[in-house]
């Protein structure tokens, strides 16, 4: 059986359908989560993967941003579309940085991976006082059938998972858990629903048969709902992000 672990360091080799297929981040999100940080914040992007929360981050406001991933793969791929953001190995419980060194440490389809209580222990040593610690999801909007059916065909993920059941566990020296919804969604063509489907950790660690039975199930979920060819269909989101003082 694959473990947690081996899931959550999956995505390197999957680095290019990653990036193709994972939505980007709502920038309305990422600056609600950001206020508590100040103008021209110092943020750490924990779990940072290709860039996408750290590109968001960027867009939000003036800011130094350093990535940080547990997978050089990732990490080589966010170096190469965002040259000038510095790349560190390391992981929420681990985090190769100084004490009070950092405004805001954020995390985007990351926390359900860590340690709740020592990753709180490690931001909270990172962070200045009064510093903000940053969760964000990109969730499929199961109210949709046919995106409930796609996720049945993939398999429920962790993240789902955890948001279902009432949303993350954060740890001491965080008190103030607060959260915000946005509602959107995002036209995909049958190639970009498939990188995104190739891109979970799921899919990436299955074996031969189960990953052909997730491939041909999905094949005939998208002729019914017709994303055929160059033709899009307009995929439901939900981002929910907290933030944490």
């Amino acid at each position: 059986m694959v473990s947690h672990d081996d899931m959550s360091r999956s995505f390197g080799v999957a680095a290019e359908l990653y990036q193709a297929g994972r939505p980007e981040y709502p920038v309305e999100a990422v600056a609600w989560m950001l206020e508590p940080a100040g103008p021209n914040p110092r943020v750490v992007d924990v779990g940072a993967g290709t860039g996408k929360l750290t590109r968001a981050v960027l867009a939000t406001r003036p800011a130094s941003v350093t990535a940080v991933d547990p997978d050089p793969l990732m990490l080589a791929a966010l170096h190469g579309v965002l040259p000038d953001v510095p790349v560190l190995e390391g992981t929420a419980e681990s985090l190769p940085l100084r004490d009070d060194s950092a405004d805001a440490v954020v995390l985007g389809q990351a926390w359900h991976w860590v340690d709740p209580v020592a990753g709180s222990r490690e931001i909270g040593r990172v962070l200045r006082p009064g510093g903000v610690l940053g969760l964000i999801w990109n969730i499929r909007d199961a109210r949709s059938e046919w995106v409930a059916r796609m996720s049945e065909i993939m398999h429920n993920s962790n993240a789902e998972e955890m948001i279902a059941s009432g949303g993350p566990h954060v740890a001491a020296p965080f008190t103030d858990v607060e959260s915000r919804s946005w509602e959107w969604s995002r036209a995909m063509t049958r190639n970009d629903l498939l990188a995104m489907a190739r891109s979970r950790s799921y899919v990436i660690t299955a074996g031969p048969e189960e990953r052909a039975r997730i491939e041909a199930g999905l094949e005939e979920l998208f002729d019914e709902v017709g994303a055929v060819g160059n033709d899009a269909v307009e995929l439901p989101y939900v981002t929910t992000a907290f933030r944490a003082v």
